[in-house]
């Protein structure tokens, strides 16, 4: 009787190993420690351009692939960017860092504060040229935890003309720069891709055109599948220029939206969501989309055999600022019910699409918690076990506890100064739209600079009750006069988090063709002069004190991609002065007085200029 229950036991154990011998050999092994990580950045995408945030009129746009990974994962309604152009939001989702607090709110930097035209009322304040060396990017911090980083595509975080720093001086194992198929046409009306595989642009077998930055991606994730890794995909899409290479899916669209093709005019000026060739655009970065996924979904992960690299890969879905609405006199998209779009600090140039899966988190979750590019630092580096660097400062939150327990309870997202559950997200843009925004759970306040008395106009909105209904996402009713006492806390509390990160203003312009007030009181410069290694200005006070003067100095001056950086200067009644740093070129004085009005000397011009700023700076001998 024993033997024959050992001879049926030994039957048995021989058959299951040979079962076994059928299976992968690891299959019982548990999924890697160590994720990897899709960063999606799109570029002007916004946050109506994607069918699956589509609400109120509908739009013609189809994105089949980001409306199921947003099936797969959590689906953020309010999701933002760090800033309302495309550089500082960059700089700040590699760095984890606020763009006031990296010295850069706007696209290009690094010159003397310049007024967007000779006669505005106002000037933008100097910032950085570039996002600093110094600082530790997230591939940098994933590489000391055995990541391989991949980048592809757009990098926009450098100095003008150089770049500098590129992707690998700032921790990327791998990197393409690219414009892929959105590569400028010579003629957007003709010269369409084909199917001819010597056609660099050739259409793929669902008719959409190669596009390089995909492939890179692709192809860098397929030769660094043995660890793990992070890759920063950065597509050119939806940015201008405004054209597609596939003329098949330019006629769809001609056709969904009714219109004869081709036009007589080629000059899109209809309102709405109604530019075939933007409608083309969103349907292709959602199929480069789709690519990405699909061979994350049909490799099999050689650090989990028996399992597809999705299974074990983080995917995060945005953009890097609200949809441009209009560009020269085309019409692109509209971001309604939002108003305002790109480069404007209301809800339409800052809420964009924000979608994350993941191993670890659950699907089809729509969730009305505030986020903001600012968190995925924070974020990835808990998905991955990743240490931040000491005395490292992230000012966005981490969301992997939210992620991971309920991606709907705003009270899980701390914030990382206070600890406490963060309400409140702040945005600074003295450019351009010269704004400051501050928004506090449902309320939103809207800072304007003005060349006037006052200063700052102030709009407050409240833009949801209890964070989930909504109110007035529009921003269309100013309750600052019914509520002056809540506008003026705000404005306040939007003072204090400007001071804290050391915050630059716009100034007043002496050279207005508006009138604006004091501008009669403005100092004029005497003379100015060199005393050994020392510089110094002489001013006369025709009314309004100087409080303050700055040394805008280049140590490249008279090439392109030179960078400028300011120094504070001594005052000594209407004297000021400064050493000069070791290796300056050129420099400007800057004087600043108690009206807010910039003197430049010599005038540096403005900004739609093309010249070196050095040809009207002041040259070392």
């Amino acid at each position: 009787m024993y033997k024959t229950l050992l001879f049926s036991l030994i039957c048995y154990l021989n058959a299951t190993v040979l079962f076994a011998n059928d299976l992968p050999l690891d299959n019982s092994k548990e999924r890697p420690k160590k994720p990897n990580v899709l960063l999606i950045l799109t570029d002007d995408l916004g946050w109506q351009d994607v069918k699956c945030y589509d609400i109120d009129q509908p739009s013609p746009f189809e994105t089949p692939n980001i409306d199921k990974l947003a099936k797969e994962g959590v689906i953020f309604w309010q999701g933002y960017s760090p800033a309302t152009v495309c550089s500082p939001s960059r700089g700040s989702i590699l760095s984890g860092k606020h763009p006031v607090r990296l010295e850069r709110t706007s696209v290009r930097g690094g010159h003397p504060p310049l007024p967007f035209n000779y006669g505005s009322s106002l000037i933008s304040p100097w910032m950085r040229g570039a996002l600093d060396t110094s600082e530790i990017t997230i591939a940098e911090s994933l590489k000391t935890n055995g990541y391989k980083t991949g980048h592809s595509g757009k990098w926009h975080v450098g100095i003008a003309v150089t770049d500098y720093p590129e992707p690998k001086d700032q921790g990327f194992d791998f990197s393409k720069h690219g414009f892929g198929s959105h590569k400028r046409m010579t003629d957007r009306t003709k010269g369409f891709a084909t199917t001819d595989k010597s056609d660099p642009f050739y259409l793929d077998e669902e008719g959409f055109p190669f596009d390089d930055i995909t492939q890179d991606g692709i192809d860098f994730m397929a030769e660094n599948k043995e660890d793990p890794f992070f890759l920063f995909y950065a597509s050119r899409l939806v940015h201008t220029p405004i054209h597609t290479r596939s003329e098949a899916l330019l006629k769809k669209y001609y056709q969904k939206l009714g219109i004869a093709y081709p036009r007589e005019s080629d000059v899109w000026d209809e309102e709405g969501q109604r530019n075939a060739y933007y409608a083309a655009m969103i349907e292709t970065i959602d199929h480069y989309t789709g690519l990405l996924i699909k061979y994350l979904e049909q490799t099999e992960d050689p650090r989990w055999p028996g399992h597809m690299l999705i299974e074990n890969t983080y995917v995060v879905f945005t953009s890097d600022n609200g949809g441009m609405e209009q560009h020269t006199k085309e019409i692109i998209t509209d971001n309604y019910p939002l108003d305002k779009g790109k480069i404007n600090a209301k809800e339409g140039g800052t809420r964009v699409p924000f979608i994350v899966t993941g191993p670890t988190i659950s699907s089809n979750i729509e969730s009305n918690v505030m986020v903001n590019g600012l968190d995925l630092y924070p974020t990835i580096l808990s998905w991955t076990g990743t240490k931040k660097q000491d005395n490292q400062i992230l000012d966005g939150a981490d969301l992997s506890i939210l992620l991971d327990k309920d991606p709907t309870d705003s009270k899980l997202v701390l914030d990382p100064e206070t600890g406490k559950s963060r309400n409140t997200m702040m945005w600074h843009f003295p450019n351009s739209s010269m704004q400051s925004t501050l928004r506090i759970d449902d309320y939103k306040l809207v800072r304007e600079y003005i060349a006037t008395e006052e200063k700052t106009s102030l709009a407050l909105y409240q833009l949801y009750e209890n964070g989930t209904k909504r109110v007035d996402i529009e921003e269309a009713k100013n309750l600052a006069g019914k509520m002056p006492e809540k506008a003026k806390e705000m404005n306040r509390l939007l003072e204090e988090k400007l001071e804290k990160l050391h915050a630059r203003y716009p100034y007043l312009n002496p050279t207005s063709k508006a009138e604006v007030p004091n501008k009669a009181e403005v100092p004029t410069v005497v003379k100015h002069g060199v005393d050994g290694d020392k510089v110094w200005l002489e001013y006369k006070n025709n009314g309004a004190k100087v409080v303050k003067a700055e040394l805008i100095y280049t140590k490249n001056g008279g090439i392109a991609g030179e960078i400028w950086f300011p120094v504070t200067m001594t005052l000594t009644g209407d004297k000021v002065s400064v050493t000069l740093p070791k290796g300056t070129t050129h420099y400007v004085f800057n004087l600043v007085d108690e009206n807010n009005f910039l003197i430049s000397y010599p005038d540096a011009g403005y900004q739609k200029t093309t010249q070196v700023f050095a040809t009207k700076a002041i040259p070392v001998k």
